[in-house]
C-alpha cells in the first residue's frame, strides 16, 4: 500500500511539474505548438506556417518621393530584392486555390547598399484578426476545436463573438488571385519613418501589382492545379518582369497605431516609395526559402518599431519556426 502511495505522489508531482511547463512556454512557442498541431505538423524543414512557397528576385528602385518620409538607405537607391510568396498554413502541400490557403503571404528582404538588409512581411488582406499574441493563440486554439468540441456555443463562436475584427477576417471574401503578380498585399503593423530633417509619421507598407489586381472565381479556382500558382510565377517571369508599386498608407493624428486589427479609414494619404520589379525565380528555391528568415524588426536608420505588440512577438515566434525547420 505504501508503494502504491509513494508512486501516486510520484504520478501527482510529474503532473503537475508538466502543468507547470506548460504553463510557463512562451506564448510564441504555444502558438508554434497549435501551429503544427492545426497542420498535422511540425513538418520536416518547413515553417509553421505559409509553409508553400516560391521565391523570386530582382530589384527595388525608390520613388523621387520616398527620401521626404525617410532616410533609410533603400529610399535613396536602388536595391536588390529576394521575395518569397506563399500560401497560408503551415500544411506543405495545401492547393493553392483551397479557401484556407488565404489570406497569401509576400515577404521582402531589401539588400542594402553597404551591406546589411530589412525585410518586409505582409498578406492579401488589409488587417489582422486579433490585436496581441495571446488573442491569436486563443483564435488558434479555438480553431483547433472545431469539429472536435460538444460545447454550445462552440469555443470558436464564442471567441468570434467577442472580436469583431476576427469575425470580419472569417466573413471577408479573399478570392484566389490568377497570379501572385496579380494580387495585393498589407503590411498589417505600422513603422515610424524619419526623415533626414527628423520629420516622422506612421505609416503601413501596401504592395499593389503594376498589372493590376487579378482574380479567379470559385469555380475557376476550382479547376486549376494544386500548384498553379507556385507553377504560373515562373512562368510569368519567362516572358518578363514583374512589377509591383511599394506604397505607404499614412496615419493621422487621431489613428491607432499599436494595434494590426484596427484598419485605417481610407481616405488616409498614401504616397508612393518605389517600384519593386522581379527579373526571375530562384533557381534552387526550395532549398533557398529553407535557409531564409525574414524579420520585419531588423530596420534601417530612418524606420522605426511601432509598440504593435503583434509586431513585436514576430520575431520570436519566427526564431521557434526556424529552430523547428533546422533540426
Amino acid at each position: 500500500m505504501k508503494k502504491h502511495s509513494i508512486a501516486l505522489a510520484c504520478l501527482l508531482l510529474a503532473l503537475a511539474a508538466q502543468s507547470k511547463a506548460e504553463e510557463t512556454k512562451s506564448i510564441a512557442a504555444q502558438t508554434i505548438d497549435t501551429l503544427n498541431g492545426l497542420s498535422g505538423g511540425p513538418h520536416a524543414g518547413m515553417r509553421a506556417n505559409h509553409a508553400k512557397g516560391v521565391m523570386a528576385t530582382g530589384s527595388f528602385k525608390p520613388s523621387a518621393e520616398a527620401a521626404s518620409i525617410s532616410k533609410a538607405a533603400h529610399f535613396k537607391e536602388s536595391v536588390d530584392v529576394t521575395v518569397r510568396f506563399s500560401t497560408g498554413t503551415g500544411v506543405p502541400m495545401i492547393p493553392d486555390a483551397n479557401p484556407n490557403s488565404r489570406p497569401y503571404g509576400m515577404a521582402v528582404r531589401f539588400n542594402l547598399p553597404k551591406g546589411g538588409f530589412t525585410d518586409f512581411v505582409g498578406i492579401s488582406y488589409d488587417g489582422f484578426p486579433v490585436s496581441t499574441p495571446e488573442d491569436f493563440l486563443g483564435l488558434l486554439n479555438a480553431v483547433a476545436t472545431i469539429g472536435k468540441s460538444t460545447e454550445k456555443p462552440a469555443p470558436i463562436e464564442k471567441f468570434l463573438g467577442t472580436h469583431p475584427a476576427a469575425l470580419a477576417f472569417v466573413q471577408a471574401p479573399k478570392p484566389a488571385p490568377a497570379s501572385f503578380g496579380t494580387q495585393s498585399y498589407f503590411g498589417v503593423n505600422a513603422f515610424e519613418f524619419t526623415n533626414a530633417q527628423g520629420v516622422k509619421r506612421f505609416g503601413r507598407y501596401r504592395i499593389v501589382p503594376v498589372a493590376g489586381n487579378e482574380f479567379l472565381s470559385e469555380e475557376e479556382a476550382a479547376k486549376r492545379g494544386n500548384d498553379f500558382l507556385m507553377e504560373e510565377l515562373p512562368a510569368r517571369l519567362e516572358q518578363g518582369e514583374v512589377s509591383f508599386k511599394v506604397l505607404l498608407q499614412l496615419a493621422d493624428k487621431s489613428d491607432v497605431v499599436n494595434d494590426a486589427s484596427i484598419v485605417w479609414p481610407k481616405e488616409r494619404a498614401i504616397v508612393e516609395l518605389g517600384t519593386l520589379t522581379l527579373s526571375k525565380p530562384v533557381a534552387n528555391g526550395k532549398q533557398e526559402e529553407k535557409a531564409l528568415a525574414f524579420n520585419p524588426l531588423i530596420l534601417p536608420d530612418g524606420i522605426s518599431p511601432s509598440s504593435d505588440p503583434i509586431l513585436l512577438a514576430r520575431p520570436l515566434a519566427y526564431a521557434v519556426s526556424v529552430g523547428q525547420r533546422s533540426k
